[in-house]
């Protein structure tokens, strides 16, 4: 399937139609479930969880069974992480019970924690276990499977295309693929047109990743990728309305881009049920990164905060004076502006 067949507004994952062509990609500490929720109120056509471990989801590890999370987010999507054939299809068969509409297998993080226990994109390194975890995996469940991969362990192994053949032969339903290898991490450019060798090996949906952050990069990648999707990641921190945006513009639908105002009330959301889920102390910590980041988008778009009242944003511990600084943050600010 390629970008160039009439898609319309949207594609299928097994009997799961998802409406839109871009996808809020997997971030560990980032898309936790109030992110989510908000990016797919926005318009994003699908979200994908945190990497969960699968062991320590199944042992029922406190932060597992949060990252996991999916109340008031359909389709849900729950990622999955490891090495170990049962413990992923067990991890699998608890995702499905407790809602999950999809199970993404994760052999694309490049994280030595990760890939140190041959689990990630350590996984390219031998396709023959990996292709015994994608068949635990669909055998555990009835919803559709599908697997996130870089093109390669290094350049000198660039096997994506046979492992989405693996992975299609073995009833996963979509593969999405970051235009680099592991030993790239994130460094240099997401080589869009080597993922367009996966879309030729596959007759299953392909979802581009990497580098995007804007409809023109969405547009730019489908061409070169031949893929069916793209999948935004870290240029959606603090804009979570972002992969809504680009779904709609990919669609020829005009987007209604959120008001300042709305966009504060959003991340006001956001870090209301980061308290939450985690308790005041624990979510205040992990908001954190994201007040930095909302801030950063509202100095953007008009709003933004003296590096005083910034600096306060990030390092309070009071809830009633993040929501303010969040608000204030949010709202329209030309004397800022105009002194910078």
């Amino acid at each position: 399937m390629t970008c160039d067949e009439n898609l319309g507004d949207g594609y299928s994952v097994g009997p799961l139609r998802i409406v839109g062509r871009a996808v809020l990609a997997p971030l560990s500490g980032v898309t936790d479930l109030g992110f989510r929720r908000v990016a797919r109120r926005f318009g994003a056509a699908l979200v994908v969880s945190e990497m969960v471990a699968s062991d320590d989801y199944v042992l029922g590890a406190a932060e597992a069974r949060l990252r996991a999370e999916g109340e008031g987010v359909a389709p849900h999507v729950v990622q999955l992480a490891g090495c170990e054939p049962g413990w992923m299809a067990e991890a699998a068969r608890l995702a499905e019970a407790s809602g999950a509409s999809v199970i993404d297998i994760n052999m694309g993080c490049p994280a030595k924690r990760v890939t140190g226990g041959h689990a990630g994109s350590a996984l390219m390194r031998d396709l023959d276990l990996a292709t015994r975890l994608i068949e635990a995996v669909r055998g555990a469940v009835s919803v559709p499977v599908t697997v996130k991969m870089r093109l390669g362990w290094d350049h000198a192994h660039l096997n994506a295309p046979e492992l989405a053949r693996r992975a299609e032969a073995a009833g996963v339903a979509a593969v999405t693929i970051h235009g680099r290898t592991r030993q790239q991490f994130y460094k240099g450019n997401a080589d869009w047109r080597a993922i367009a060798e996966v879309t030729r090996a596959v007759a299953i949906p392909v979802v581009a990743n990497g580098d995007i952050g804007s409809t023109d990069d969405a547009r730019r990648c489908l061409a070169a990728s031949e893929a069916t999707a793209v999948m935004v990641g870290r240029a959606a921190v603090g804009r979570p309305w972002l992969v809504g945006r680009i779904a709609a513009e990919l669609a020829g639908r005009s987007y209604a881009e959120p008001t300042l105002a709305e966009k504060g009330e959003a991340a006001v959301e956001h870090y209301e049920t980061l308290l939450s889920l985690f308790g005041r102390d624990a979510g205040v910590r992990h908001a954190r990164k994201h007040l930095a980041a909302y801030a950063d988008a509202a100095t953007e778009d008009g709003g933004g905060l003296k590096p005083a009242d910034r600096l306060r944003l990030v390092t309070t511990d009071d809830p009633a004076t993040a929501r303010a600084l969040i608000r204030q943050a949010f709202a329209a600010r030309p004397e800022l502006r105009a002194a910078a």
